[in-house]
Formats: C-alpha cells, sequence, structure tokens
C-alpha cells in the first residue's frame, strides 16, 4: 500500500494507471472509515481496476462551529482497514496542500446548494464541490462512488459533474445502516450509550412516513411529515430538527403530494449535541424500474 500525501505524485501515479489501461476509481472519504465506506470501496472495485480512497478532512466544507477539529481521524486504523480490503492506493493529503496560502477559487452549484443542508449549513456544499473537482482533478477517476446517506450532497456532485463536462462516472450506493436502522456515521462515535439508543429514532420517524405513503394510507406531504415528527419529538433526546421534508429527488423542490413518483424524505436532527441526517427514498422500486 502507498499513502500519498503531494499532489504531484497522486498525478504521476494516476497518469501511470491511465496509461497501463486502467481503469480508475476514486472514493472520496473524511477518514474514520466504518463499514459503510467499506461498502463503498467494494461497489468500486466492481466498477474499476484500481481503487484510490482519499482521506481529507476538508476545512472548507465546515463552518464556524463546527466540528472540524473534533472530527475523528485514525489514519494508522483506516490504512488497516484498507489493506484489508486490498487497496493499494489512498490519497492523504494536509490542508495546506490542498489549499495552500492566497487560495481563491471555490466551485458552486446554484438552487441545489441553497436547500435543507445547504441552508443550515451555509458553504457547506460551495466546500464539498470545490474539493471533490479538486481530488477528481489530481486523481482522474473514471468513476467515484459515493453513499446514498448524503443524498442532498450526491445530487450536487452528479450536478457539478454534468453542468461541467466532467468525465467522471458519479455511482450512487445504498446507505448501510447499524442492526436497529442507524445510518453508519463517523460522527456516530460522538453519541453516549444512551444517545446511541435514542438515535436510531431518526430511521424510524422516515420509515413510518415511508410505510404510510407506500401502502397508500396518505398522500398529504404535510400529514406524512407530522408522523414523522410525533416519531421524533417522542424521544426526549432528540434535541432539536433541523428539517424534515420530502422532496422530488432529482430537483430538491418540496412536494405537496405522495402518489406514484419516487420522493425522497430527508431530515437532520441532533440527538444530544450530535447532528445526524438520513434519508429514505419512496417507491425506490418504481425508481429502479424507470432507471
Amino acid at each position: 500500500m502507498e499513502v500519498i500525501q503531494k499532489i504531484s505524485r497522486m498525478r504521476a501515479v494516476a497518469a501511470q494507471l491511465r496509461a497501463a489501461g486502467k481503469r480508475v476509481g476514486c472514493v472520496p472519504t473524511m477518514g474514520y472509515l466504518h463499514e459503510g465506506h467499506l461498502s463503498l470501496v467494494r461497489r468500486c472495485r466492481e466498477l474499476a481496476d484500481e481503487i484510490v480512497v482519499t482521506i481529507f478532512v476538508n476545512p472548507a466544507q465546515f463552518g464556524p462551529g463546527e466540528d472540524y477539529a473534533a472530527y475523528p481521524r485514525d489514519m494508522l486504523r483506516d490504512a488497516d482497514m484498507l489493506a484489508k480490503e486490498g487497496v493499494q492506493l489512498i490519497f492523504n493529503p494536509t490542508p495546506a496542500e490542498i489549499y495552500p496560502e492566497g487560495y481563491a477559487t471555490y466551485v458552486e452549484v446554484e438552487g441545489l446548494s441553497r436547500v435543507l443542508e445547504g441552508a443550515h449549513r451555509p458553504g457547506h456544499f460551495r466546500g464539498v464541490c470545490t474539493v471533490v473537482l479538486k481530488l477528481f482533478e489530481i486523481v482522474q477517476p473514471h468513476v467515484a462512488v459515493f453513499g446514498q446517506k448524503d443524498a442532498q450532497q450526491l445530487a450536487v456532485l452528479a450536478r457539478m459533474a454534468r453542468d461541467l463536462n466532467l468525465p467522471v462516472e458519479i455511482v450512487r450506493a445504498p446507505t448501510m445502516r447499524e442492526a436497529d436502522g442507524l445510518a453508519m456515521s463517523s460522527r456516530n462515535s460522538y453519541l453516549g450509550p444512551e444517545e446511541r439508543k435514542a438515535a436510531a429514532v431518526v430511521y424510524r420517524a422516515l420509515r413510518t412516513l415511508q410505510d404510510y405513503a407506500e401502502k397508500g394510507e396518505e398522500t398529504s406531504a404535510a400529514k406524512l411529515k407530522k408522523a414523522a415528527m410525533e416519531v421524533l419529538r417522542g424521544e426526549p433526546l432528540v434535541a432539536h430538527v433541523d428539517y424534515l421534508a420530502l422532496v422530488d429527488p432529482r430537483t430538491f423542490r418540496e412536494v405537496r403530494k405522495v402518489k406514484d413518483d419516487p420522493v425522497l424524505a430527508l431530515t437532520a436532527a441532533r440527538i444530544g449535541k450530535t447532528r445526524l441526517i438520513d434519508n429514505v427514498l419512496i417507491h425506490e422500486a418504481r425508481r429502479s424500474r424507470e432507471s
């Protein structure tokens, strides 16, 4: 395994792989890996000859007062996990390597970046798009795999790739969950024992909404959201719900009715001080048939 920190070296390795006719895959991460990340690596292996996993806690996507300094980091642990998956290349640059002194260029997808996560974390998607575009330029992948848990991020990056004519295939991989339904996330490590038990309510609320909609018991978005909010508010350790929305998965515009077309239900909630996001796709089977 080679852990690469310099852009020049990563570019050279990427050029060698392409010159050898290899299909290059990329899995961008912020590290502190878990089974969800490893599922992305396995999916990428199905699509590429060589995989580059990037590990970079991106300061540009954290706002004032957010958890950039506290975000969990353990490079040795991550490298060991990836070695067991057969990964040979890790790109682990420093912030100064990605954003040298005087750095002043950023990328933003209008519209999609301004709602939900974008509204609650101003500048977040600007930082995400900027770093991912830079990683694509450095690693030169043919394909990149992202998880459905970050559904809005996935939509934003897919739009960026399409709008900028990037020669990278963006692939969606399903959300990986714990036995109680909690979406796997590096931030789950912040949860204390009681908070961890309570955190399962986030997925339970979304499933309540999903079940009502898919069984045809309710089509009103307002009533479906009310049912999910009742589940969330029934858990005392839910400190705050930033948003709960039902949107068109292509445009992220909110819908009033849930009928036959696929609809994405998303939420961001705080369990104690820990902010968790999750989503479920209603009528996903219909979307699969249409794809």
